[in-house]
């Protein structure tokens, strides 16, 4: 006897699709993702540690070695603070596209990043036109920042080996994990 009731609905075929294509889109993304990120963050950095050995090139220049020497009290002019941060970004790049050297490359990234932000304390009449809320060209530029640092706390998740898992009900040690709700409790 044939009960409708007890059949598969029409579109559970079509979600056993998707769900495989779905599973082998986050396992290709749960592979490649965190190379991409880190070769494309590899890239900007060295990129924008390139143009700072030729002065005038960088839009930041100016903000950057005034910064620098600002945080010095005046120890360190132009001169020698842009050499020394173009040579910084640069080898903050090279680690990260060579993937070598991964806890110090991310050590220099973490202090350039810190010295990158104080611009806004600095100069807040340059990073903003209405503090704290309206940013400059320079100011949104300081602020994006925020998106390299996080990129940098998920490659730096992955030196001792971690790695993103596509489909967490399957981890990658085969143990399973279970899950503290509330029919799990004895109180």
């Amino acid at each position: 006897m044939h009960l409708p009731f007890a059949t598969e609905p029409r579109w559970a075929g079509w979600r056993g699709r998707y769900d495989r294509l779905d599973l082998a889109i986050t396992s290709w993304l749960a592979r490649a993702g965190i190379v991409v990120l880190r070769l494309g963050l590899g890239f900007v950095f060295l990129w924008f540690g390139l143009l700072k050995f030729f002065p005038g090139l960088s839009p930041a220049q100016d903000l950057a070695t005034r910064t620098i020497e600002q945080l010095t009290l005046g120890a360190v002019g132009p001169d020698v603070s842009l050499p020394i941060l173009a040579t910084w970004e640069s080898l903050i790049g090279l680690g990260l596209l060579s993937g070598r050297f991964l806890r110090a490359t991310l050590f220099l990234l973490a202090v350039q990043m810190l010295g990158a932000a104080t611009p806004l304390l600095l100069f807040p009449a340059e990073t903003f036109t209405r503090f704290p809320h309206a940013p400059t060209l320079e100011g949104q530029y300081i602020i994006k920042n925020v998106v390299l640092v996080g990129a940098a706390m998920v490659i730096g998740a992955t030196v001792r080996g971690g790695s993103v898992v596509p489909h967490p009900a399957a981890p990658r040690d085969g143990l399973a994990r279970p899950r503290a709700g509330r029919a799990d409790r004895q109180d």
